[in-house]
């Protein structure tokens, strides 16, 4: 991944796809509804929120320099204040989950502070549960050799989901693909579905020429037939700011850069 010409490459690639898959028969007879959308668009837009809230966290939670080993995981949580971000490890029996720091917004929401639990405070609830979800997830989950980023949000009935997906390495180059999200029971244990949302990965740069006008990108789905909550992602954290178009299961949807879907065709 560290040559990164070959993301015009990528996105020449992706071209090809959208056609192709724009001329084969329709695997879905009718497109999303409105309310499919609207879902798929609001864990989109909290997957953007989380992946921010947890990259200025972990910003200044090393900033304090933490001791070597007692931290290994972190998981956000939005609260009615804001995002709030746990650093911490299990405990040597791994029945509880020790919070070591704790990052929060202050009055700016884009600001963190860190406050340090000393001692750790031991948790055996919502926190022990997510960094076991996602323990249960990153066994399962194969990748490339590369530096990914995980994600954890609510489901219905307190279930769990935990998304892997690849982090971006390079300053204006971001990536889409190669990404999972599973389905964690409510105790984190047991992986109730796991969905690989895009196969290959592909490298886009957000920048365009001067004096160009950005109008968006396009890709298309070999897995599924619908928009995925990271294409939502995707279009929210790209820089600058553009549409992207999807060519899925017979029909063209365009994601706007507020993350809502619109059908096109």
């Amino acid at each position: 991944m560290k040559n990164r010409g070959a993301a015009l490459k990528a996105l020449g690639i992706s071209i090809a796809l959208v056609v192709s898959a724009l001329s084969v028969s329709s695997k879905k007879s009718s497109p999303l509804s409105d309310e499919e959308s609207a879902a798929i668009t609001q864990r989109g837009r909290m997957l953007a929120e989380y992946d921010n809230a947890a990259g200025r966290a972990v910003k200044v939670v090393m900033a304090a320099h933490p001791e070597q080993g007692v931290i290994d995981h972190y998981v956000a949580r939005k609260s009615a204040d804001g995002w709030v971000v746990a650093f911490g490890r299990f405990n040597g029996q791994h029945d509880k989950f020790l919070l070591v720091y704790e990052a929060a917004p202050g009055a700016d929401p884009e600001v963190f502070t860190v406050k340090r639990e000393d001692p750790p405070k031991e948790d055996d609830g919502f926190f022990f549960f997510a960094a076991r979800a996602i323990d249960t997830a990153k066994q399962d989950f194969r990748g490339e050799k590369r530096p990914y980023r995980i994600a954890l949000l609510p489901a219905e009935a307190n279930q769990m989901y935990v998304y892997i997906y690849p982090a971006q390495t390079t300053a204006g180059v971001y990536p889409l693909g190669g990404d999972v999200r599973y389905l964690v029971s409510p105790d984190g244990s047991t992986i109730i579905e796991r969905r690989q949302l895009h196969k290959a990965i592909i490298e886009s740069r957000g920048s365009a020429p001067q004096g160009a006008k950005v109008v968006g990108g396009w890709h298309s789905h070999v897995l599924s037939d619908i928009p995925e909550d990271t294409d939502v992602f995707y279009v929210l954290t790209r820089k600058p700011p553009g549409p992207e178009t999807v060519g899925a299961g017979g029909h063209v949807y365009k994601i706007q850069t507020d993350g809502t879907i619109r059908v096109e065709k």
